[in-house]
């Protein structure tokens, strides 16, 4: 099945999250990968996006060591908005996992933990919601997760029905009281002090909030820096509610709805778009929402995107050329450069820009889902827009001599047939997909902080692989989204 790795396993991404059919590799080779049927569907293989919509083969995570991929799971951070993409499906798509029992269960906590972190609450709900909450390790998640959207009284039901779901006793505590039986609560924690089974701070907050007079009598608490769900349900049942950006990227959602005000709602959905854990439509939607009344921070950044609209809007040309550089530089401070360029990359194509606002346009271009088409359409053949051009058709790049991009020499590299390191290959060949694209993001890491061979084995990894959109958005991304930050 020699094609398995190249476009025939991959071609389906265009009808997921993004479109890797179109670009297709002139020169990459695709290594021997064995097929594996695949056998009962079991909880740890659980996913969101089925083979058919990912294009990723259902044995990608076999021949794996699990607890290798949990170490690289945990570690993954991608440096660039299209491998987060890339990563964000490799945890959704249904596959089965390394090792069946518990270690595939670690596996879905690990693919689960990688979404919460990333925001992606619902998704990781959904996702429990289709593997089953009755392994105790998942049950924890889902309860947390219910938790954190304010659903208890799901977890607290499932629990009353099965007590074996977990040993947590503060949740015991927590959902005895919610269903009204306060001198039971209270004896299960008088038990658990006695017996040591809760730290002294849970046994504070818990104690707080089922006697509202030992409330009132101690010191107020210190806010915990990492709350978990239950302790932030705490705090708000005893009417102090613990504010949300501080925390982790994970109670961001819980800003959206706008009850905390608007701005709250806006920062939250900034944190969330950031990662790409909310559509950039909707982060338009909330910055449009209405008139700013004040100025600074984020109501600069509101007021900058509304006037740039206004000025997008008449389509005039001198407008936009004053109203693009003030945005721009709002939307790259906040790190939404990205977001920004695919709401707005293709009307400002079309426009008659010059100087400062017109390299902006084309920067937007290449950042933009329609990178390669807009990079046609580019009148201005500066060295900086030749160069980036080829790597968004796939070609190679022209000298970087003259070339004022970061790491365009590790780039050039990537698109010039450089072979796939060997230890990668070796592991294809042992059927590690999985294990190989979660190494792949890592090394591109590395070279996106200066390790310029790791970036360029990045690249060609990618391509070998099929990932041509992928790493082509990869790389145009770390060059220009560095070049902005180097102008900061």
């Amino acid at each position: 099945m020699s094609g398995l790795l190249c476009v025939g396993v991959f071609a389906g991404y265009g009808a997921a999250v993004f479109a890797q059919s179109d670009p297709v590799a002139d020169s990459a080779t695709s290594p021997q990968v064995q097929e594996m049927p695949l056998g009962e569907p079991s909880a740890g293989g659980a996913g969101l996006l089925s083979s058919k919509v990912t294009g990723l083969p259902g044995t990608l995570w076999l021949g794996s060591d699990p607890e290798r991929l949990r170490t690289l799971i945990r570690a993954a951070r991608p440096a660039v908005p299209a491998l987060r993409d890339l990563l964000h499906t490799l945890m959704l798509a249904e596959a089965d996992p390394p090792a069946q029992g518990e270690a595939g269960i670690a596996h879905l906590g690990a693919r689960l933990d990688w979404l919460i972190q990333l925001g992606a609450v619902e998704q990781a709900l959904a996702l429990i919601d289709i593997a089953g909450h009755d392994d105790p390790e998942l049950f924890a998640r889902w309860a947390d997760l219910n938790l954190l959207l304010g659903q208890a009284s799901a977890p607290c039901n499932a629990l009353r029905a099965r007590p074996g779901l977990s040993d947590d006793i503060a949740l015991r505590i927590f959902c005895t009281a919610r269903e009204g039986d306060w001198q039971r609560a209270t004896l299960l924690l008088a038990s658990a002090r006695t017996l040591g089974d809760l730290p002294p701070r849970r046994i504070d907050l818990l104690e707080r909030f089922l006697d509202d007079e030992i409330a009132a009598e101690r010191p107020p608490l210190i806010p915990p820096v990492r709350p978990t769900p239950l302790e932030f349900r705490l705090f708000e049942a005893m009417g102090e509610p613990l504010p949300t950006a501080p925390l982790p990227l994970e109670y961001s959602v819980l800003d959206l709805s706008g009850d905390n005000g608007w701005r709250a709602q806006i920062e939250a959905a900034e944190r969330l778009a950031r990662v790409g854990a909310m559509p950039a439509n909707r982060l338009l939607g909330l910055y449009t929402l209405r008139k700013p009344a004040a100025s600074g921070g984020v109501w600069d950044r509101v007021s900058a995107l509304q006037d740039f609209e206004t000025a997008l809007k008449r389509g005039a040309p001198d407008a936009v050329g004053l109203a693009l550089p003030k945005v721009w530089s709002q939307m790259a401070s906040a790190g939404l450069l990205v977001a920004f360029s695919e709401l707005f990359a293709d009307q400002l194509a079309p426009l008659n820009l010059t100087g400062r606002a017109a390299r902006m346009a084309a920067r937007s271009g290449f950042l933009s889902p329609s990178y390669e088409d807009l990079s046609a359409q580019l009148e201005t053949q500066s060295d900086e827009t030749q160069f980036l051009s080829a790597v968004a058709r796939g070609q190679t790049p022209p000298a970087t001599e003259t070339v004022d991009l970061p790491h365009a020499v590790a780039v050039a590299a990537g698109f010039s047939g450089a072979p796939v390191p060997e230890v990668l290959t070796a592991q294809l060949q042992e059927g590690r997909l999985g294990e190989v694209i979660l190494r792949t993001v890592a090394m591109f890491a590395s070279g996106a902080e200066g390790n310029s061979p790791d970036l360029t084995d990045a690249l060609t990894t990618l391509r070998s692989l099929g990932l041509e959109n992928t790493a082509r958005r990869a790389a145009l991304q770390v060059m220009v989204l560095d070049a902005e930050r180097a102008r900061r």
